[in-house]
């Protein structure tokens, strides 16, 4: 394949990602390399300005990489490098640039091998899979018949092409894209800390920090809504005279000073992982006891935690409403399992919400607290067994090495 052009160096500080194909536009296809792109590019200092999906329509496939070509420094764009009629991501690429596309001899040599390998007859159509315009480079793909495009501007500004399927996409990126991306000086020196917090929700979180703090360009904090948390991240890139993970720092400083008390976990960690760190610091195991809760404090927690952690669990239909009698089932149910500490949750419904008993019982003591939480139903019985997650890990935290 012909050598790599190159043009004048940019650094490449901002991103867009088109992702095109009727297929994703009306909901039969769902995209995830948008997704993973955004991620792997945003932890190298990239701001992604902006994702798209698009149709097969040449027009507005065009309309978009001359838009984006327009707005920022790099543009990525996955799908429609097939080798149909309604596969038109060269062409709009082409006519976005003001070039004019042609077969390159090696490519086409490399796609009739392929057919040739395989007993099949080459189709004329294929022949537009081995198109180049002057200012792109084929990038290789190893797993299909669709190369992908590197197309340098003249102004330093660069378009990648890859195909749709990831099992294609994936490897040509790791593999060539994103090391060339680096040397030409992709992104900037970044800094992420994800808090999460439990028992605010996002709506005070956001009152708490204010208006001003979340409009920040630099950093940027952010909050977002989980299943299982409120997370609110935190990123940077350096400044003049500042560092990314100084500019964090302070902002994270200020964060805590307004909702510290409900930041239960940094980063990824999930309420399973939280609880079993805690739990092999003290060398303890537990037991599980739920009382109408369909399975879902195990849901949230078994898997992460493991037999070697969660000795025991039972899900009862019903029991005693007193909270006395949740902390004599945690009692029994640490027992029942042979365990050092034992949960018991029992959960209802209160006029559209959940009522959530908790008792953690350990050796020489029991704690119960009652909570409600937002919602009834299947949500409010997820909530619940956050909820229970959160009463057991202050407890577990509060207990000094050795019990």
């Amino acid at each position: 394949m012909p050598a790599r052009r190159t043009t004048s160096p940019r650094p490449l500080h901002t991103a867009e990602l088109l992702s095109i194909g009727s297929e994703l536009t009306v909901g039969e296809t769902r995209d995830t390399n948008a997704g993973d792109l955004a991620r792997e590019l945003t932890g190298a200092g990239v701001l992604v300005a902006r994702m798209q999906a698009l149709p097969d329509d040449l027009e507005t496939v065009s309309a978009a990489f001359s838009d984006a070509l327009a707005r920022s420094d790099l543009v990525v764009s996955t799908g429609g490098l097939g080798p149909t009629p309604d596969d038109l991501t060269r062409e709009a690429v082409a006519a976005a640039v003001g070039e004019t596309p042609v077969v390159d001899a090696e490519l086409e040599t490399w796609l009739r091998a392929m057919f040739e390998r395989r007993g099949l007859p080459f189709p004329v159509t294929n022949l537009k899979q081995a198109w180049l315009i002057p200012s792109s480079t084929p990038i290789p793909n190893e797993r299909g018949t669709a190369p992908g495009w590197w197309v340098d501007r003249p102004d330093g500004r660069v378009v990648v092409t890859l195909p749709g399927p990831p099992r294609e996409m994936r490897p040509m990126w790791d593999g060539w894209v994103r090391p060339r991306l680096a040397e030409r000086g992709l992104g900037q020196a970044a800094a992420v800390r994800v808090l999460r917090l439990t028992g605010i929700g996002e709506s005070l979180i956001a009152d708490r920090l204010g208006e001003a703090f979340l409009r920040s360009p630099n950093p940027v904090v952010a909050t977002y809504a989980r299943a299982d948390a409120v997370d609110v991240r935190i990123s940077a890139v350096a400044g003049v005279g500042r560092s990314a993970d100084d500019l964090v720092s302070e902002a994270e400083a200020a964060v805590l000073e307004r909702v510290g008390e409900h930041v239960w976990a940094r980063g990824s960690t999930t309420w399973g992982g939280a609880l079993a760190a805690e739990l092999a610091r003290l060398g303890w195991t537990l037991a599980v006891a739920e009382v109408a809760t369909n399975g879902s404090v195990l849901a949230l927690l078994g898997e992460t935690l493991g037999p070697d952690r969660l000795t025991f669990s039972e899900a009862l239909p019903s029991a005693p409403a007193g909270l006395s009698d949740v902390a004599a089932l945690a009692s029994r149910v640490r027992a029942a399992g042979g365990a050092d500490v034992g949960l018991a949750v029992r959960v209802r419904p209160r006029r559209g919400d959940t009522a959530v008993s908790v008792a953690v019982a350990a050796a020489g003591w029991t704690h119960g607290e009652r909570r409600l939480v937002f919602l009834d139903g299947a949500l409010g019985r997820a909530r619940a067994a956050v909820a229970a997650a959160h009463v057991l890990l202050l407890r577990l935290r509060a207990t000094p090495d050795g019990g």
